[in-house]
């Protein structure tokens, strides 16, 4: 079959959905001053859908440094890789601020969170090691995998007997191979927002003889007493071997970072595929990430401001009813039952007559019968933000189970 004939007769999982959700529930465009008010199709909408978690992203001081850093040395530089013409005391600056944060003796700058994940994994094993993961990883973790050519093991998600299981797989088979083994975990979850059980992980090194890495995307400026992440959180930083986070959360920017000990930095630099063959991270977005981290770590009412948000919003729905499953973190996840139609009709009922846009997660991704309407909160809704959205969501609830959204379809806005 010609490959094209394939992939016009299979779209995939998502995309068979394209026709009907494209430009509405896929690639809607939000538009406007980033914010808790932007516009969606020329209507203002209050949004609960981006991950400016700590309110950087039109920050006056940000948009400052960006402008000044955009005029000063435009876009393009430094011209080519790092290795090669891209490299400059400002990204060394960058990895030596990021590596102090998070209490680590180096870091490594990389220009993508996803790609980076790939590339790190690629690069940290060789066919004779083996690698454990949580079931519920994140897509980056699942395609790095992919490139892995040894051995690898899944364990329930944050199921501490069945991670003991898989090591003692793991263990026998890197003792045959003369190789190593490498756990990964997420800090924060970003679907059901729990928590990676750092604490209980890291203290399984004393039984078994592993490496962890734990990808901190949700985690990192949310979690811990001065924002440096999960590990912070649950006090095991120095036992986490490699930390990486991305700067598209509570940064509010592109670019991400993996931090360890010097030498397996210096090893990172020279071998991670991702970063050899690719342009060096522009000086604008450098020097943006730059000021953002100084923000993070100088002004604390941003996260307070962050968690007043999470704590009114978790326990304004909790008292209302709502399941939010098993978060400990500001991702806000909202379980309700009904079919995918009942879901389209709930989200275009919240869209259309309540303006408040939020994403909804439906079948394949979930089991069917479920629906999940996520919420991120960040530091610049208000209590009245909250309230609004509790009012909505309990009005939505009401009429979902009373079977409204099976027995009439909402208007076509397509």
């Amino acid at each position: 079959m010609d490959i094209f004939e394939k992939i016009k007769t299979d779209k995939g999982n998502i995309g068979q959905y394209q026709k009907q959700a494209h430009g509405y529930f896929s690639f809607p465009k939000l538009e406007g001053e980033i914010g808790p008010r932007m516009k969606f199709r020329g209507k203002e909408v209050l949004t609960w859908s981006l991950n400016n978690y700590i309110g950087l992203a039109n920050h006056p001081e940000v948009r400052k440094a960006d402008a000044e850093a955009a005029a000063d040395y435009g876009m393009a530089y430094p011209m080519g890789a790092r290795m090669m013409s891209g490299q400059t005391s400002k990204h060394e600056e960058l990895e030596k601020q990021l590596a102090d944060f998070v209490g680590k003796p180096d870091a490594f700058l990389l220009n993508f969170g996803y790609q980076g994940m790939v590339s790190i994994i690629d690069a940290v094993v060789s066919r004779n090691d083996v690698i454990v993961y949580d079931a519920e990883s994140h897509a980056c973790i699942l395609d790095g995998l992919r490139l892995h050519m040894g051995k690898r093991y899944v364990y329930q998600h944050n199921n501490m007997e069945s991670l003991k299981k898989q090591l003692n797989h793991a263990s026998r088979l890197a003792e045959k191979t003369g190789g190593g083994i490498l756990v990964i975990t997420e800090g924060v979850f970003g679907m059901a927002g729990d928590l990676g059980k750092l604490d209980e992980i890291v203290a399984l090194k004393n039984e078994y003889k592993f490496r962890l890495l734990v990808d901190d995307a949700h985690g990192f400026g949310t979690m811990g007493p001065t924002g440096a992440g999960t590990g912070e959180h649950f006090g095991v930083m120095k036992d986490i071997d490699l930390y990486f986070s991305t700067f598209a959360k509570s940064m509010a920017g592109i670019g991400a970072f993996i931090a360890c000990e010097e030498e397996v930095c210096d090893f990172l630099r020279y071998n991670m595929r991702s970063q050899t063959f690719a342009k060096s991270l522009p000086m604008p977005m450098v020097m943006g990430a730059l000021k953002r981290l100084e923000l993070l770590r100088t002004q604390s009412s941003l996260r307070e401001d962050l968690w007043t948000i999470v704590n009114a919003l978790q326990g304004g729905l909790r008292e209302n009813g709502f399941d939010l499953g098993i978060t400990n973190s500001p991702v806000t996840p909202v379980y309700l039952s009904g079919s995918v139609p009942e879901g389209t009709n709930v989200v275009m009922d919240l869209r259309e007559n309540y303006n408040l846009f939020c994403s909804i997660v439906v079948y394949p991704v979930i089991p069917k019968g479920q629906l999940l309407l996520r919420l991120i909160p960040t530091s610049m809704h208000t209590i009245e933000d909250v309230e609004y959205t509790i009012k909505a969501f309990s009005e939505v609830k009401k009429k979902l189970e009373q079977g409204k959204y099976s027995k009439t379809q909402m208007a076509n806005v397509f």
